[in-house]
């Protein structure tokens, strides 16, 4: 569940952070509108699949063994890496789009074990209570990163060896048997706030112009990844 970090070559070399208030206003305009295009596409592709006959077979095969998590998990990350690398193309518009929905089918699918079991075992009120924890803390990241205007980049660096720890203890957890717990969850949540505020100072300081899919989709990762331990606290809770 973790985004690709790039820097960009797309639109030229001029970042969006020098570009005219009027230009830049429009480029985040665009991001955010593709972020909230990808979160409704996500939200109805998760309904289509939770509602489909059948799916508690589905949710069994994802998680039933040991090594059957650590699969999706594996196939999870290759396909993301490839549609982020799509998502980057220079060249291509439709081959951006074409990585931003492989990504949000990708994160559809990962998610459905975690939201049949909150759906199901937790109570009716603990998706919209994840989902607006989510929406106040991406909201108060956003205001914050925006507002000051501070470059972030130098959280990629503490991001990345963080992602790199957190995949070791997640593969360890898989591999000998051992719940990870609200802790890890809890510091999950600490890294995905980071990786908003990371990849918000990104989309000004960083990428270039005419790459809003890519923002938008560094942006929907780590919204998925605030929302995933959000809701995995919350369903252990209950």
């Amino acid at each position: 569940m973790y985004g690709n970090n790039h820097h960009y070559s797309a639109g030229g070399n001029v970042a969006v952070a020098d570009l005219s208030q009027v230009e830049r206003a429009e480029f985040l305009h665009k991001t955010y509108q593709h972020l909230a295009a990808s979160i409704i596409a996500f939200i109805a592709l998760e309904a289509l699949l939770l509602n489909i006959p059948g799916i508690e077979n589905l949710v069994y095969s994802m998680i039933g063994g040991r090594f059957s998590w650590f699969i999706v998990l594996a196939l999870f990350m290759g396909v993301s890496h490839v549609a982020t690398s799509w998502a980057h193309n220079a060249t291509s518009f439709h081959k951006q789009y074409m990585g931003l929905g492989l990504y949000i089918v990708a994160e559809a699918i990962i998610f459905v074990p975690l939201m049949y079991i909150a759906a199901n075992f937790a109570g009716p009120e603990v998706i919209p209570m994840a989902a607006l924890i989510t929406g106040v803390v991406f909201g108060g990241l956003t205001a914050m990163v925006l507002l000051s205007k501070k470059d972030f980049s130098f959280l990629g660096s503490f991001l990345a060896i963080g992602g790199f720890a957190a995949l070791g203890i997640i593969g360890a957890g898989l591999l000998f048997g051992f719940s990870l717990g609200t802790w890890f969850a809890g510091a999950m949540v600490v890294f995905a706030a980071g990786a908003i505020t990371y990849h918000t100072s990104n989309a000004l300081h960083v990428y270039k112009p005419g790459q809003h899919v890519a923002a938008a989709l560094g942006l929907f990762a780590s919204v998925a990844l605030l929302f995933w331990y959000v809701l995995s606290i919350l369903s252990s809770r209950r």
